[in-house]
């Protein structure tokens, strides 16, 4: 089978499919340096740690992975811990998705089915007969043809997997872009919380996150419309310690190494497949960042996937494929709620209304021991049925 894209959700379902047996090819547009030094999601659900580690990738992440029981949520005055464990039984690991990625490639290269870097000119063709191909050049400018079973467009938002499965069946798209965007940076610096802070404050919201013992990641809700070469290194940590500002606790700070501006937008293309072509990951559907939910909404995607293909190719069955679509968007509608619900509750509107909504939302969310379970088995993930 074909696998277009190389990210974690293409590596990780090429995987699964080799451990049943399953031959693949991934293709990825981009270099393996480009691939693996991507700064993208850090935070890990409970499910998808068990994948990881059950598909034999996981050595590195519970060697080197943080665990963490909970959150704290934060307003002016009140800082308030949410024990996950306590709540529901579950955790969720920080471990950044570029890690992920390069245990996956490490993997693929060590023996795995074939991985081609720096393909161009891929696109899937006869997606609605039994044997798909995808046209591609690869590394060396030749021109190829990869004979198929089934095809799997993991291939991200600006890929081509999703055009050709929009084009051909009845679907539609769900967007929400909102008024807001996150600044985020790695700071070379110990982080100086237990668990991770998401905080509400009348200048915006703050995240104070983590990639390492040694390694903090914080990020700022900015407008949109803000530059990146406005923002100085005094400007964004004088900003963190006036948001993070609590009982003479601090921001630790340290050397800046990365930072970027992240539009915030949800992002739902529907149906997941066409013919022999299956959607999974960033090419069906994006969310913010404020539920820490896009990685494991692509991991639960090709988990569900690889037990479909595995039934299709080896039992000639098609039942589970023919329920992929609706299954998997049933849990990303899900976590799109979810996603949304956080990005609500925390960044700030402008509306003193709004404000005061907000404020009496986390007051209840800390008050209500069904209302933090509630966030508690969503941010720590659902089971993949």
């Amino acid at each position: 089978m074909g696998i277009i894209g190389g990210g974690p959700a293409g590596l990780l379902l090429s995987r699964l499919l080799a451990l049943r047996g399953i031959d693949s090819v991934v293709l990825e547009n981009r270099s393996r340096e480009y691939v693996e030094q991507r700064i993208r999601a850090g935070i890990l659900e409970q499910h998808s740690v068990d994948t990881l580690v059950g598909a034999g990738v996981g050595d590195r992440l519970r060697r080197e992975g943080l665990e963490h029981r909970g959150i704290h949520l934060q307003w002016p005055g009140t800082r308030h811990a949410l024990d996950f464990q306590q709540l529901c039984g579950r955790t969720v690991w920080v471990y950044g998705q570029t890690e992920v990625v390069k245990d996956l490639v490490a993997a693929q290269l060590d023996g795995g089915p074939p991985l081609l870097f720096e393909v161009s000119d891929v696109m899937p063709e006869d997606v609605d007969g039994e044997r798909p191909r995808i046209r591609f050049t690869d590394a060396d400018d030749t021109p190829q043809v990869l004979e198929c079973d089934v095809i799997a467009g993991t291939d991200g938002f600006h890929g081509v997997s999703r055009p050709v499965v929009q084009g051909g069946t009845p679907g539609r798209v769900w967007e929400r872009t909102y008024p807001y965007a996150w600044l985020g940076i790695l700071a070379d610096a110990p982080p100086a919380t237990d668990e991770l802070i998401y905080a509400w404050h009348p200048e915006g919201f703050a995240l104070y996150s983590m990639r390492s013992p040694s390694v903090s990641r914080l990020y700022l809700q900015v407008d949109p419309s803000e530059r990146i070469e406005d923002w100085s290194d005094q400007r964004i940590w004088d900003a963190l310690d006036t948001r993070f500002a609590f009982g003479g606790w601090s921001v630790n700070r340290g050397p800046v190494t990365d930072r970027s501006i992240l539009p915030m937008r949800s992002f739902v293309s529907t149906p997941m497949r066409r013919g022999r072509l299956f959607l999974a990951g960033d090419a069906a559907h994006i969310v913010p960042p404020t539920g820490a939910k896009g990685l494991n909404l692509a991991i639960a995607d090709v988990t569900r996937l690889a037990a479909a293909f595995a039934r299709l190719l080896q039992d000639r069955q098609t039942d589970l494929v023919d329920a992929y679509s609706d299954a998997a968007l049933a849990r990303v509608w899900r976590c799109t709620h979810f996603s949304w619900w956080m990005t609500s509750m925390l960044h700030r509107s402008g509306d003193a209304f709004d404000a005061q909504l907000q404020l009496s939302q986390l007051r209840r969310v800390c008050a209500s021991e069904a209302a933090a379970r509630e966030l508690a088995e969503n941010y720590t993930g659902l089971p993949v049925d």
